[in-house]
């Protein structure tokens, strides 16, 4: 490791992964649907996506153009995503 990120600091972004996760799926799971059920797992999505770009891609000490650029890519792929989920309602 290049000294730059800590092994608790990544395992507390592990730990945050896995509670997105966790909740995501009880979301599913506890029959909540609509709009407000898939912007939440969409945003928690976000989230998760931004963590692991930054933290376990290690974009975190680059410059701003290729996080902007990385983030970029995961936030089309969210709205794309959000908008076939309201074009389909």
């Amino acid at each position: 490791m290049n000294g730059q990120y800590s092994s608790r600091g990544l395992d507390f972004v592990w730990v945050l992964l896995l509670a997105g996760t966790g909740f995501t799926w009880w979301l599913g799971e506890s029959g909540h649907a609509g709009p407000q059920a898939v912007t939440a797992i969409l945003a928690i999505a976000a989230v998760k996506g931004v963590l692991v770009i930054r933290e376990f891609m290690a974009l975190r000490g680059v410059s701003l153009l290729w996080q902007a650029t990385v983030i970029g890519w995961l936030v089309v792929a969210l709205a794309a995503n959000m908008a076939a989920y309201w074009k389909g309602l």
